[in-house]
């Protein structure tokens, strides 16, 4: 799909010409109060908008849409009219998301090729965000998750050009926004690509090689460690989840280095969890197909890495991916076992099902080599962050001080730009409590009380010498039931987020 930006004469606003857009379709907005949009105004030679508004054609209401063909004194050959809302000057980011992404759905059946995009500004939100939510619910419109069939899904995807019309002044920006937005879907495809994949095909290998192909394609630097060489580094603990199957683990290091060479990268730890069965704490049967999804943070860090190779961001970025299966066989780590991690700190395994912090713990000590500016590593870590925050919202973890809350308001800000939001949860010494071991210096749960909680408490533990954000995304990353699959969450945060700190 080609997306383009256009303005109409140099000296007007872009919606002042409307009626003389030659395209298959044109997309304007209309309101519940029987009120146009000024395209939409423009449109309506022969009162045919409002009569359709008048009649209860449509509604006006969030997501609603009519569409109307051959319109007297309209260049445009079709014309679908989007409802926005009850008020024309304070546009809902709802309300337009809703319109762009019922336009996106049901343009597919267009009879045409190309779609002109003429909607209204939206409330607190600026032109950027407005046309990366647009690019975003186009390309998910046409996403497909047949790449296994044997029979690809006839799915209609007729629309191949969309042009979004800006005020000509505004047109330098939206080129911007519009190259920043292409490269931020690119990545979240990638990352719901790699969560779709089933785990035979999905391997550790596999990631391997998808971190060396955006290397080769983006100018990055990669590193994988095979075992041999993770066993040198005495990562124990990553090792111990990897002692059931036969897929051999990897350590891949993916270096974006756009900033200067002096500056202190921020680094992007993803756990990478191909599948995980529970090992000898085995899961129930029900279910355990989604556990392929279990790579969700390897996956939305490489597809963060490829949005910005893809923007060429002008900072240093390195992304550490531990990653491996978790299963079950006679060479499995058992309930009651003790690692020691790379750290030198002891692990009492309680259970096995509580891998990914195991996994982690040596990515987080061995990215203090690179003195980073920030860490942050993000996981579907717990189930117990969907019981707390339910598929919308990303648990956010980090210590409680000046430093570490000026980190995590800037991702919680990007969250909020992006459309991608998180919320900042608790950790201390009174949840440390529960992850006390008569055995070991540590054990790898501390109950079913505040889950999500616990399990960030035992990462901070390995993560002393710099700044570190925890993000659990086991609610967020993937959806199930009818619409079952990867959503390419937290792509948008992370990446916008770099790209507030690339200035």
């Amino acid at each position: 799909m080609d997306f383009s930006i256009k303005t109409l004469a140099a000296k007007s606003t872009a919606a002042d010409n409307a009626s003389t857009i030659k395209t298959a379709c044109i997309v304007v907005g209309v309101f519940e109060n029987k009120k146009l949009s000024t395209a939409a105004t423009q449109l309506n030679k022969k009162g045919v908008i409002d009569a359709a508004l008048k009649s209860g054609d449509i509604s006006g209401k969030s997501g609603s849409t009519l569409m109307l063909r051959n319109l007297a004194d309209v260049s445009a050959e079709r014309v679908l009219l989007v409802g926005l809302g009850d008020d024309p000057n304070k546009v809902s980011e709802k309300a337009y998301i809703a319109a762009v992404q019922n336009a996106a759905r049901g343009l597919n059946n267009l009879g045409g090729t190309d779609v002109s995009l003429m909607l209204p500004a939206v409330d607190g939100r600026d032109l950027t965000w407005a046309i990366r939510q647009t690019v975003i619910a186009f390309r998910e419109a046409i996403f497909r998750t047949d790449a296994h069939k044997s029979k690809k899904d006839t799915v209609a995807a007729n629309v191949k050009k969309v042009a979004i019309y800006v005020a000509a002044n505004e047109a330098p920006v939206a080129k911007v926004a519009l190259a920043q937005s292409i490269a931020l879907v690119n990545g979240m495809e990638l990352t719901k690509e790699l969560g779709n994949m089933p785990a035979n095909f999905c391997t550790p290998t596999h990631l391997a090689n998808t971190a060396k192909k955006i290397a080769a394609d983006f100018n990055m630097g990669v590193e994988v460690l095979e075992r041999k060489q993770i066993q040198a580094l005495k990562m124990n603990s990553f090792l111990s989840v990897s002692a059931g199957t036969d897929e051999p683990p990897k350590f891949i290091v993916l270096k974006h280095m756009g900033g200067k060479a002096k500056d202190a990268p921020v680094v992007l730890v993803g756990k990478g969890i191909t599948f995980d069965s529970g090992g000898i704490s085995l899961k129930p049967g029900a279910g355990m197909d989604e556990m392929k999804y279990d790579m969700g943070g390897a996956g939305s860090v490489l597809g963060t890495m490829r949005a910005i190779g893809e923007m060429k961001l002008k900072l240093n970025v390195i992304a550490v991916i531990p990653t491996c299966e978790n299963m079950p066989s006679g060479s499995a780590t058992r309930p009651g076992d003790i690692v020691t991690s790379m750290s030198g700190q002891t692990i009492e395994i309680l259970n096995t099902d509580a891998e990914g912090r195991l996994i982690l713990c040596d990515a987080l000590t061995y990215v203090e080599r690179f003195k980073p500016a920030a860490v942050i590593d993000v996981a579907t870590l717990t189930g117990a962050i969907i019981t707390s925050l339910g598929h919308h919202t990303t648990g956010l973890f980090t210590r409680h001080d000046d430093t570490h809350d000026k980190l995590a308001e800037e991702l919680l800000s990007a969250g909020k730009q992006a459309n991608d939001v998180a919320w900042r949860l608790p950790i201390g010494e009174l949840y440390n409590e529960q992850l006390k071991s008569n055995f070991a210096d540590i054990a790898n749960i501390g109950g079913p009380a505040a889950g999500s909680i616990t399990a960030a408490c035992f990462l901070e533990r390995f993560t002393k010498k710099y700044t570190w954000v925890h993000l659990d995304i086991a609610g967020v990353s993937w959806k199930s039931g009818a619409a079952k699959g990867s959503t390419g969450r937290p792509v948008p945060m992370l990446a916008t987020f770099l790209m507030n700190r690339a200035g």
